[in-house]
């Protein structure tokens, strides 16, 4: 149909140029952040992609709907703008009738958003986790540049000069904090160092040469110094590399199905399941608020329709919370859909319900 495929093309480039535009907002500031994290030694810079690349599921999860809403609303406005809306209702078609042609790409949207929910988001997450715990184990010698202090964990490292293959440092300045407040911390002054391949360990061995070794208690004159020729440092790293993440929103659909008896998984599952209907809802919304007359202009609404829409998400997020706190159950998800839906359809026969109201009341008066 004609109409059908004018309405799918303007909607989807609409909606598609919105979210990229959230989308560019959104992790552009995220990009920011990590870019001052690995400022400061504290993060490879080659992984910076990496990691944006695995939250993009998650902020797409809430932009996509957004983005949908938005075109949706544009587009119906620019109809009722340009008198595209006069023409069609004169030919018969309603309003009503042209949301019920976007049935199709609604479902396409609801699908793309139930795969973000249920497999991509979670698995970003897990992702990204795993990436973050492998920089947060790293110790000094992996991320050291030449001349400045790198500090990473309970380490501070300095080198004068570093070679190529990142294996020998000259002028080096090593130290440790204690882990426990009677223990003492430890500082070492090397003239060389050579890192050692050790197989299966995940530690950093390094070979230090000519230096003097420290050991320092903070706050006393107490301390102890010995020199050496050559010194043998092995770094531990803190934790595990491997991921076992307890936060809901990185577990898989399956693990939440069996443990669907715990609020806080409960939570977590119904948000999954529920807010892709959202889509559904968008639709009706948007057909209902984008009336506007030609001399209004299109963005009238916008704005009042997307704090509505909006307000839809935070009550989403609010059950959510309230779930898992045990307060409420999972069929508070449908209860709000289900009553926004039913306001947008009141809002979009306003024009049909407000005389019979009208009349109702004169005849109460009267």
């Amino acid at each position: 149909m004609i109409i059908r495929r004018y309405l799918v093309k303007q909607v989807v480039s609409t909606s598609l140029v919105v979210v990229a535009l959230l989308t560019l907002i959104m992790m552009g500031g995220r990009l920011i952040k990590y870019f001052g994290v690995a400022a400061q030694g504290r993060l490879d810079a080659t992984i910076l992609f990496s990691i944006i690349g695995y939250r993009l599921p998650e902020f797409l999860t809430l932009i996509l709907p957004l983005g949908f809403f938005i075109g949706l609303m544009l587009v119906f406005g620019r109809l009722y703008v340009d008198h595209e809306m006069a023409v069609l209702n004169g030919s018969g078609v309603s309003k009503i009738q042209l949301s019920r042609l976007l049935i199709p790409l609604t479902v396409v949207y609801l699908a793309v958003q139930s795969v973000l929910m249920i497999w991509m988001s979670p698995w970003g997450i897990r992702e990204y986790e795993k990436l973050v715990s492998t920089q947060a184990v790293r110790t000094g010698f992996d991320l050291v540049r030449p001349k400045e202090f790198i500090s990473s964990g309970p380490y501070t490292i300095y080198a004068g000069s570093l070679s190529d293959d990142r294996k020998n440092l000259k002028d080096i300045f090593f130290y440790q904090r204690a882990e426990k407040a009677d223990k003492p911390d430890v500082m070492i002054l090397a003239k060389e160092a050579t890192r050692v391949e050790v197989a299966d360990d995940t530690a950093n061995v390094v070979d230090l040469l000519q230096g003097r070794r420290y050991e320092i208690y903070p706050g006393t004159p107490k301390y102890t110094q010995a020199e050496f020729q050559s010194y043998r440092l092995r770094l531990e790293n803190d934790k595990e590399a491997k991921f076992e993440s307890a936060d809901v929103e990185a577990l898989p659909f399956s693990k939440l199905l069996k443990n669907r008896d715990d609020p806080v998984v409960s939570s977590e599952l119904g948000w999954r399941i529920f807010v892709p209907f959202s889509m559904i809802v968008a639709v009706m919304l948007a057909t209902a608020l984008s009336e506007v007359s030609p001399r209004q202009g299109r963005y009238l609404k916008l704005f009042p329709a997307l704090l509505i829409f909006a307000s839809l998400i935070v009550a989403l997020m609010a059950i959510k919370t309230r779930i898992s706190k045990d307060e409420i159950g999972i069929w508070a998800y449908p209860t709000v859909l289900v009553f926004y839906a039913v306001a947008a359809a009141l809002f979009s026969r306003k024009q049909k319900l407000a005389p019979k109201i009208k009349k109702q009341i004169q005849r109460v008066k009267s």
